[in-house]
């Protein structure tokens, strides 16, 4: 019995986060290959990964996949060149699929047609999912734009969750740290709506760093969006600046009062005499 089976009579249907590597198509004609395909299988009550699996696919046309790559750990022709072939995985790629909800960033759109695409030329049926959860338009529809182009980089970065590396178990886990991150902020702002609608008073301002860490405080996000106006600086009240006239008048009852408070006058005397400064 396989886990979608089990997990169906305990009346739990399990998530599967995943996601593909693909060559890019850079002329007429040519086509997109998987070369990476990577998963994990949640349990939907506590967000825990239950199983993961990634392999690596060498493609019907190794010429589609590029020599070099410009990213650290991106997938060139000498990393799937012994890599096992699509149909040589594809069981495992349907039992970890099928039967199961599937979630991923931006998959209906391209995972989903790549996987079905895959599936065909083998001459199988695709794997069906139970429900889809497509964190691209979950995000853009709840979340908003507020962390940019809602690109998983630009999410990964807005939560300092480090780079994105373009590796399908990697990214798969991103993603879900991502949505455990947006979940929480939307809770939050839930909870209290006349406080936590994104638009917190002072959070467009505070922009000054801790001098222990060196970091800029959370609120810093929204500064980089929102200009700086000294009138809502935190919580205190502007000093209007005096006029050149008052500050004259002020200069000279201060040099009047430094000379009567001259010689060794009691500290109270001194006081006494600066008192009518404040009056």
């Amino acid at each position: 019995m396989d886990a979608s089976t089990s997990s169906s009579k305990q009346g739990t249907t399990e998530i599967v986060f995943f996601d593909i590597e693909t060559n890019v198509p850079n002329r007429a004609g040519q086509r997109f290959w998987v070369l990476e395909f990577g998963a994990i299988v949640v349990c939907p009550q506590k967000l825990v990964e239950l199983e993961s699996y990634s392999t690596l696919i060498r493609p019907g046309d190794l010429s589609a996949v590029a020599l070099r790559s410009g990213r650290s750990e991106g997938i060139t022709q000498e990393t799937v060149v012994d890599a096992p072939l699509f149909e040589e995985v594809a069981d495992k790629i349907f039992s970890i699929l099928n039967g199961r909800v599937w979630a991923g960033h931006n998959i209906r759109r391209f995972d989903c047609v790549r996987i079905k695409e895959a599936f065909a030329e083998i001459g199988r049926p695709a794997p069906q999912p139970v429900g889809m959860i497509d964190s691209l338009g979950v995000l853009t529809g709840k979340f908003g734009r507020r962390a940019g182009n809602m690109k998983m980089a630009t999410l990964a970065s807005y939560f300092n969750l480090g780079q994105q590396k373009h590796r399908s178990l990697e990214d798969v886990r991103m993603n879900l740290e991502v949505l455990k991150n947006c979940a929480t902020v939307l809770f939050l702002e839930a909870s209290l709506p006349g406080v936590l609608n994104g638009n917190w008073p002072g959070s467009s301002t505070i922009t000054t760093r801790s001098r222990s860490s060196g970091k800029l405080p959370c609120r810093e996000e929204t500064s980089r969006k929102s200009p700086t106006t000294t009138a809502s600086i935190g919580s205190h009240r502007a000093v209007p600046y005096a006029s050149r006239g008052s500050l004259a008048k002020m200069t000279e009852r201060v040099k009047n009062l430094l000379c009567r408070a001259q010689g060794n006058q009691p500290l109270n005397n001194i006081l006494k005499h600066s008192h009518s400064l404040l009056r």
